[in-house]
Order: structure tokens, then sequence, then C-alpha cells
């Protein structure tokens, strides 16, 4: 992973977790131990908080570190990071980010797979197709029928 991730993060990262992930059975669990995944304070079925725990990881500080440089990336990460900080702000945008990136470093040692960034552009067109499969259901869930306007090109 060149996007986001260097060489001494790379370094820190490994040399905090370890390249053995038997000691986590999913990702979650490797993502809650990191103190990256959202917290759940819940009394009488209300959610009193969702805040992330406060846990002195080194990795997880290299990972927060790792997202803020994505801030202009043309990468698929870089474009996450920027549509989840519009809509949560920077703090929670680099958490979420960073949360990605420890998703996508587990796959990568336990399964041995290899990151591909398919770019940008492949991410927005991803999300636009699924932002509008949602509108189509809510409409019809409605009872009504999403139809796209044909618009002319200038001449």
């Amino acid at each position: 992973m060149d996007e986001g991730i260097e060489e001494n993060t790379a370094l820190k990262v490994v040399s905090e977790i370890g390249t053995d992930m038997s000691r986590w059975p999913t990702v979650k669990h490797f993502c809650s131990w990191l103190g990256l995944s959202p917290g759940n304070k819940i009394s009488g079925g209300k959610v009193l908080s969702s805040k992330t725990k406060r846990i002195p990881n080194r990795a997880a500080s290299a990972l927060r570190m790792a997202a803020l440089t994505l801030v202009s990336s043309k990468s698929a990460l870089g474009a996450y990071y920027r549509r989840m900080r519009s809509k949560l702000g920077a703090p929670k945008a680099i958490t979420a980010t960073a949360h990605k990136l420890a998703r996508l470093i587990y796959s990568m040692l336990k399964n041995g797979s290899e990151y591909v960034d398919r770019g940008q552009d492949y991410y927005e067109e991803q999300y636009r197709d699924r932002v509008i499969k949602n509108m189509r259901k809510r409409a019809e869930d409605m009872g009504y029928k999403l139809v796209e306007i044909e618009t002319a090109s200038p001449s």
C-alpha cells in the first residue's frame, strides 16, 4: 500500500501488532483492540455514546497519522476520507479512515492478499450507484417511481 501508508508507518504498525493474526478471531476484534471501533454505551435501549475507546496504542496512532495524509490523495481511500470529513468532521473522519486502513491491513496479513487501489473515480462511481439504488428503493417503498432525466448535451 503506497497510498497513506509509507514504509516507516508500515514498520511501526507491524512492529506493534506482529504478523501473526491468529490472536484476533475476526477483523472486528482487531479493530477493537486498536481502539478504532465505535463504542456502544446503551442503557434502556437508548444509545448514550458511541465514541471510540481511548486506548494508548502506537499502531492506532500511526494509522491515524496515515489517514491524515490522505487529504489530497487521488486514491479511493482519499475519496473515502474526504466524504467522511464532509459528513462527520475531520477528527471522526480520521478515525473512520484509520479503521478502514486497519481492516485492509488485517485482511492483507491474515489472507496474504495484496491491496489494489482502483482509484478515486471508481470509488465515486460505486458510491453514486449505491446512493441511486437506495433512492430507488426508498421511492418504491413510498409508492413512487424514480425516473432518470435525460440531459441534452450542449451543441
